[in-house]
């Protein structure tokens, strides 16, 4: 589990850029059972935890009146640098399944992309439920399967990990191998023999009138 250290802002009009330049991201806290609390977070270590469990990481949270299991629930990042500036968290019940949505990696080698197919990934994530300890930071999706063009993964052939339920549809497609489209050869057009006749033509009359 990862953990990250809140403090409380009693002043909530203090921009997100000011709270950027102390090193800061604005947070809110809410859940079942918890009154929403306006809290800040060393943004540098809210991205390590990014980094190392993704956005379905079960995060420890301290520093208020008494510690807490929260799931991010809504991430806001800037357009251009893509850094977080606001993060909704929730505060889950201990004992209580969630539901999150958790990230595809896509392992193995397929037979029909290693015979020049493309790889379609039409899925790149999955809705879950679990319990908020066995959330999983990715679930792989073994591409060896596809064997030839007709060949589909489907949701429900997904291997989810102990105690995790996929809810997601299982006729719904995850992958498939799709044939290269050639892009046709572009005609060099013959040339017209009449005007270059025509043009030949008109320069041997314009030598016989120098002459």
């Amino acid at each position: 589990m990862h953990s990250l250290t809140a403090t409380p802002r009693t002043v909530t009009g203090k921009t997100s850029e000011l709270l950027a330049k102390d090193g800061l991201i604005p947070a809110i806290v809410y859940g079942p059972k918890q009154d929403p609390i306006t809290i800040s977070l060393s943004l540098h270590e809210f991205e390590a935890v990014l980094r190392h469990g993704g956005e379905s990481a079960l995060i420890e949270l301290s520093g208020l009146e008494k510690p807490m299991q929260v799931l991010i629930h809504d991430l806001d990042r800037d357009p251009v640098t893509h850094t977080p500036r606001h993060t909704d968290l929730y505060a889950v019940q201990k004992g209580a399944k969630v539901t999150v949505s958790t990230q595809l990696s896509f392992v193995g080698e397929s037979q029909a992309v290693k015979e020049g197919a493309n790889l379609v990934k039409v899925l790149h994530e999955v809705e879950i439920e679990s319990d908020p300890s066995k959330i999983p930071t990715e679930i792989e999706v073994d591409i060896s399967s596809l064997v030839t063009l007709e060949d589909q993964i489907r949701v429900s052939d997904i291997k989810a990990p102990a105690g995790v339920e996929i809810l997601t549809p299982g006729d719904e497609i995850v992958a498939l191998a799709q044939a290269v489209e050639e892009e046709p050869e572009e005609e060099t057009a013959a040339p017209d023999m009449d005007s270059i006749e025509v043009e030949k033509k008109g320069k041997e009359e314009e030598s016989t009138e120098s002459e």
